[in-house]
C-alpha cells in the first residue's frame, strides 16, 4: 500500500512535468483549498495532464500564477510536501530573500503579490476565526428564546456554566483580532512574528482609550505633547487595515536594524528600536490614515447595499463565484472582518453563502441531465458535497466552468437567493464558512436561522431550475445548428 508521502512525492514529479520543470517555477504557497504556484512563463503548462491527476479537482491561471484545486485540510498536507521534496521556494521563504532576481520581479506583479499575501495573512488565523465564529452561533442558539418563550439555558439551567464558557472561549479570539493579524502579517512579511505580537500589544494597550470612546466623549485621549505638537493617543481595537500595514512595516523596520546593526548590540537594540520606531509611526502616520481607510471601505460597501438595496445584492450574489474562478475572493476576509469589527455584522456572508448553493444547484441539474452516466454522477456528488460545506472550487472547475450551463443557471440562483438576503435583512456574526456549517454564524435577528436556510434553499433551487432552462436552451441551439450544417 503506497503511503501518503510516496503519493505526495509521485504527485510532485508529475505537475513538475505538468509545468515545465523546476526551472519554470518562482515560488509556491496555498491557500484553504488551492496549491497556488507562481510561474515564469504559464505557456509551458499543460493542463490536461494536470486535470488527469487524482489529487486535483479543478486548475485555474491567473496571471502568472497556477492554482490547483485540491481541497480544504489535504491542500496543507500535499503543498508542504510538494514543497520539502521539490525544493521550491515557498512564497514566506521568498518573502525574507534580500534580493529576489530579476526574473521574480519581471513575472509577478505587485497586485499578484498583494493578493497572495492578503491569502496567507487571513489563511494562517482562520482556523481561530472559524473556532470563535462558531462558538458565537454556539451561544445564540443556546441563549435564544427557541423554546416558547425560553431560551434553552433557562429550560435547562444546567447549561448555564456550559454557556459562560462558550461565550468567553469565543469573544476572546474576535476582541484581539487585530493583533492576530499584525502578527500573521509580520510573518507573512519575512519579519519575527513575535515582534508582531509585541506591536499588537501596542495597538491594543488596555492604558489607551478606545477610539469609539473618544469619538462620542466616554473617554479623553490620552494626550502626548511632543515638542508643543499635541498628538492623540488610543487604542486601535477593531482596526483590521492598520494592522494589516503595520505588519508589513514591523517586518522591514526589524530587518533593517537586524541587518545594519553590529552583532554585538543587535540582540537588543534591534527589538527596542523597532518597536519604538514602529509605535511613532503607528500614532502619527498610520494609525490616522488607516482608520480613514477602513472607515471608506466599511461606509463604501454599505452605502452601496443601502443606495443599490435589492439590485446591488442581486448583482454581488450573481456575480460573487466568478470572483471565486479568479481567486480575488480571498481579500474579502480583510473586508469581512472590518464588517465585523466596525459594524458587528457582516451582510456579505450570507450573499457568499446564496451565491454558493447557487452554483450547487447547477450542479444538480448537471448530474439530473446525465444521471446514466456514472462518471458524472460520481463528479457531481463529490462536488456538491463539498458545496454543501463552503467549498465550491470542485464543482466550479470540475462541472460548472467545463459545461458552462451549469455556471450560468448558478450565477443566476444566487442572484435570486440574494434578493431574498436582501428582504429579510440577513447578516452573519463572523465569517470564514459558508453552505451548512454557516448557519453556525448566521445572526439569529429577524429569524436569521430559519431565514438562512431558506435563502440558501432558494438559491440552491433556483440554480436547478434555470440549469435546467438554460440546458434546454442551449441543446436545442446545438440542435438547430446540426440541422442546418
Amino acid at each position: 500500500m503506497v503511503d501518503k508521502k510516496q503519493q505526495y512525492d509521485a504527485f510532485s514529479d508529475d505537475v513538475l512535468k505538468s509545468i515545465g520543470g523546476k526551472e519554470n517555477v518562482i515560488e509556491a504557497f496555498h491557500c484553504a483549498t488551492r496549491l497556488r504556484i507562481n510561474l515564469k512563463d504559464t505557456e509551458k503548462v499543460d493542463k490536461e495532464s494536470l486535470g488527469d491527476l487524482d489529487l486535483v479537482k479543478g486548475i485555474n491561471i491567473n496571471r502568472n500564477q497556477l492554482q490547483l484545486i485540491i481541497g480544504p485540510g489535504l491542500v496543507d498536507e500535499v503543498t508542504d510536501e510538494f514543497i520539502s521534496y521539490t525544493g521550491i521556494t515557498d512564497l514566506q521563504a521568498q518573502t525574507n530573500n534580500i534580493a529576489p532576481n530579476s526574473a521574480k520581479k519581471e513575472n509577478v506583479s505587485w497586485i499578484s503579490h498583494f493578493i497572495d499575501d492578503l491569502t496567507g495573512v487571513f489563511t494562517e488565523i482562520l482556523p481561530g476565526i472559524l473556532a470563535a465564529g462558531i462558538l458565537i452561533g454556539l451561544n445564540n442558539l443556546m441563549t435564544q428564546k427557541i423554546v416558547g418563550n425560553q431560551s434553552i439555558v433557562s429550560a435547562i439551567p444546567g447549561l448555564k456554566g456550559i454557556s459562560t464558557i462558550v461565550s468567553y472561549g469565543s469573544s476572546g479570539i474576535f476582541a484581539l483580532l487585530p493583533l492576530l493579524v499584525v502578527y500573521s502579517a509580520t510573518k507573512r512579511y519575512g519579519g519575527r512574528p513575535v515582534m508582531g505580537l509585541a506591536m499588537g500589544a501596542v495597538m491594543m494597550s488596555a492604558s489607551l482609550p478606545s477610539l469609539s470612546d473618544v469619538s462620542t466623549g466616554a473617554s479623553k485621549a490620552v494626550i502626548a505633547d511632543i515638542f508643543g505638537w499635541q498628538l492623540s493617543l488610543y487604542s486601535f481595537g477593531g482596526q483590521i487595515i492598520v494592522a494589516l500595514i503595520m505588519g508589513w512595516i514591523i517586518a522591514k523596520i526589524d530587518n533593517y536594524f537586524q541587518k545594519h546593526l553590529p552583532g554585538v548590540i543587535q540582540f537588543v537594540l534591534a527589538p527596542m528600536l523597532t518597536i519604538l520606531v514602529s509605535s511613532f509611526i503607528l500614532f502619527m502616520v498610520v494609525g490616522p490614515i488607516g482608520m480613514s481607510l477602513s472607515s471608506l471601505v466599511t461606509n463604501s460597501l454599505v452605502w452601496m447595499s443601502t443606495t443599490f438595496g435589492i439590485v446591488g445584492y442581486m448583482i454581488f450574489g450573481g456575480i460573487q463565484q466568478l470572483i471565486v474562478i479568479t481567486g480575488l475572493h480571498n481579500m474579502f476576509g480583510a473586508v469581512e472582518a472590518q464588517l465585523i469589527a466596525t459594524k458587528g455584522t457582516d451582510f456579505l456572508n450570507p450573499l457568499f453563502s446564496v451565491a454558493l448553493m447557487g452554483q450547487g444547484g447547477g450542479v444538480l441539474a448537471y448530474m439530473f441531465l446525465n444521471r446514466h452516466d456514472a462518471k458524472a454522477k460520481e463528479i457531481g456528488l463529490s462536488s456538491f458535497f463539498s458545496i454543501l460545506f463552503g467549498i465550491s472550487e470542485p464543482a466550479l472547475f470540475g462541472i460548472n466552468i467545463k459545461y458552462r450551463y451549469p455556471l450560468i443557471g448558478g450565477c443566476f440562483g444566487g442572484a435570486i437567493g440574494a434578493a431574498y438576503v436582501y428582504l429579510t435583512k440577513l447578516t452573519a456574526i463572523s465569517f470564514g464558512t459558508t453552505g451548512l456549517p454557516g448557519i453556525a454564524i448566521a445572526s439569529p435577528n429577524n429569524n436569521g436561522y430559519v431565514n438562512y436556510l431558506i435563502a440558501n434553499l432558494i438559491g440552491m433551487v433556483s440554480g436547478l431550475i434555470i440549469t435546467l432552462l438554460v440546458a434546454k436552451f442551449v441543446r436545442k441551439h446545438h440542435t438547430t445548428n446540426a440541422v442546418k450544417q
